[in-house]
């Protein structure tokens, strides 16, 4: 059915579970890729010895340039992202399925509902603690209780895992390299998304995933990615989410003359911004280099 893609960055428990779980609580047959961002800590052994298709590049590149190049690999047409610090949930793939059954269109955009110990808050996160690490995750409980908690599904929102049509992935040009390492990328290819016609951006309240949460951004330097989508598009991520991307679950996707949020204009707010960053900052180079001042050096590798 999908070709399931997990970026890895020596984070083997982690991995360990998340395709474990994967394999044990899927319905129908997926193809997983992996991409080893290094893997010296022994995820190329391990992912070599499950017989599991990769990439690998010799030094952390970042999600951006790891998901393109893993995307690249992918032999079904639709493609999960997921990160290697969640654990699938019985049932996810079902419900995807029947999401992706219930539109009439390939140009859409799916997430699945994360659980986490914490949600700061969101929403559109469900609050259950089924431990902070792999060590300590009571999958027990959890295959108990992760239904517990009653969750819709959420037209207008997004969230991860996400699953896309690769023809789709390919033609926006999948993740923007000026966000690397990989802060506000997912907002960004929503908005290429939403630029090229997607009108259904829908959180799966069914397809459920155990979130550790920070497992890998925690150790990075980030980069300053809400300033570099409002220098790109002119519009800062609050209003983005506030204004537009609710739009997508009124009638038609919204799509009707008298929605003022059809089209994304520029607000008197990212104009500026957008000039106060140009004025002050050299936005997105200096994240870049900050993030890697030697992006020749390294190597790249895949499975036969």
């Amino acid at each position: 059915m999908f070709s399931i893609v997990i970026p890895s960055w020596n984070n083997l428990p982690y991995l360990k579970l998340c395709v474990e779980s994967l394999r044990k609580h899927s319905k129908f047959e997926h193809e997983i890729l992996v991409h080893l961002n290094d893997g010296s800590d022994g995820s190329l052994a391990w992912v070599q010895a499950q017989g599991l298709k990769y990439t690998q590049s010799a030094k952390n590149v970042g999600v951006c340039l790891a998901l393109n190049h893993v995307v690249a690999q992918a032999g079904r047409d639709w493609v999960l992202f997921m990160n290697d610090d969640m654990v699938a949930a019985p049932g996810w793939d079902q419900a995807f399925i029947a999401a992706i059954d219930s539109v009439d269109t390939d140009l859409a955009l799916f997430f699945g509902t994360l659980i986490q110990p914490e949600n700061g808050g969101n929403g559109i996160i469900i609050k259950q603690d089924f431990g902070r690490t792999p060590e300590q995750f009571d999958e027990a409980r959890f295959l108990k209780e992760y239904k517990q908690v009653a969750y819709p599904d959420k037209q207008g929102a997004a969230s991860q895992p996400t699953l896309f049509h690769k023809k789709w992935w390919d033609m926006v040009g999948g993740y923007s390299l000026e966000f690397s390492p990989g802060m506000s990328s997912d907002d960004d290819l929503l908005m290429k998304f939403c630029v090229a016609g997607c009108r259904t951006a829908r959180i799966v309240g069914d397809s459920r995933f155990y979130h550790f949460g920070c497992a890998s951004t925690g150790r990075i330097k980030h980069n300053l990615g809400g300033r570099i989508f409002v220098m790109k598009w002119g519009i800062t991520q609050i209003e983005f989410h506030r204004r537009y991307l609710p739009s997508l679950g009124s009638a038609n996707g919204g799509v009707t003359a008298g929605n003022p949020y059809n089209c994304v204009r520029g607000t008197w707010l990212g104009k500026l911004r957008r000039a106060g960053y140009a004025l002050r900052y050299n936005y997105p180079l200096e994240d870049i280099e900050a993030w890697d001042a030697m992006p020749g050096k390294g190597d790249w590798t895949k499975s036969d």
